[in-house]
């Protein structure tokens, strides 16, 4: 019976995690992280683990699928990628100096006044006028707006996925396939080092809810990226705007009922 429990739990868990990834490049931690420590009363630290790790083959084969699709920035992705990972180590030191002061439920609420947003204002900006900036001048967005994702996501400690596609689409001025496309990106490598850090300093996970987790969140992440990319830009607006608000309210629900 645990080990049926177990098996619902972590696929649940990677279903909502692969729909937040390959609709709306949204971290699989936010979803997984909670289900697992609230149901299986998996160790924080270990949970965090085992998101991070099934972050990184979804991320990553959407990332695959936005690019094929042509909705993938590289080369702005690799520099704010760069930027992101040296300032989360920034903003991780300097709340490491201040008082504690929790600010645990910052990706669920962003999570759930994003998917507001695109649902009441949705992001109809085209490829012709985000080609209209000079590469220059995105240089330089893609690496301030690294650092202060970076800086913000190390301090609070969540909230990477839903940063990048907010100041991708509302500052940096992208198209939403193409900022969820370059997201997914950036998130298969942060995810990647920050479960490598994890798996090193907190040992082997629940082999089993590894590969459970890992393999429904690729799953659904591929379906998601699929749609995402056939879907038109008001279609696409309203199913992220949804799977947003959706998955905000059920991981709330969750942390309300560990509680």
């Amino acid at each position: 019976m645990e080990f049926v429990i177990q098996f619902l739990v972590c696929f649940v868990a990677g279903i909502g995690a692969g729909l937040g990834t390959g609709f709306a490049g949204m971290s699989a931690a936010a979803v997984i992280s909670p289900m697992l420590i609230t149901f299986l009363g998996m160790d924080a630290y270990t949970a965090v683990g085992i998101a991070l790790a099934s972050d990184v083959l979804a991320s990553a084969v959407s990332a695959y699928t936005y690019g094929k699709n042509k909705n993938l920035d590289i080369r702005n992705g690799i520099a704010m990628m760069l930027s992101v990972l040296c300032f989360t180590v920034v903003g991780s030191w300097v709340s490491s100096l201040l008082p504690n002061t929790t600010m645990g439920s910052f990706s669920v609420f962003m999570t759930m006044l994003l998917g507001l947003k695109f649902i009441v204002k949705p992001v109809m900006t085209t490829k012709e006028k985000m080609a209209s900036v000079s590469p220059k001048k995105r240089m330089i967005q893609s690496l301030f707006c690294g650092m202060m994702i970076g800086f913000i996501c190390g301090f609070v400690g969540a909230g990477g996925g839903m940063m990048m596609l907010l100041i991708l689409t509302s500052v940096m001025g992208y198209e939403l396939k193409t900022a969820v496309g370059t997201s997914v990106f950036i998130m298969a490598f942060t995810a990647f080092t920050g479960a490598a850090s994890h798996f090193a300093m907190g040992g082997a996970p629940d082999v089993f809810c590894l590969i459970v987790c890992v393999l429904s969140t690729l799953l659904w992440a591929r379906i998601a990226a699929k749609f995402a990319n056939k879907a038109k830009p008001e279609t696409l607006n309203r199913a992220v705007g949804v799977i947003l608000l959706v998955l905000g309210v059920l991981i709330l629900s969750v942390k309300f009922f560990v509680r």
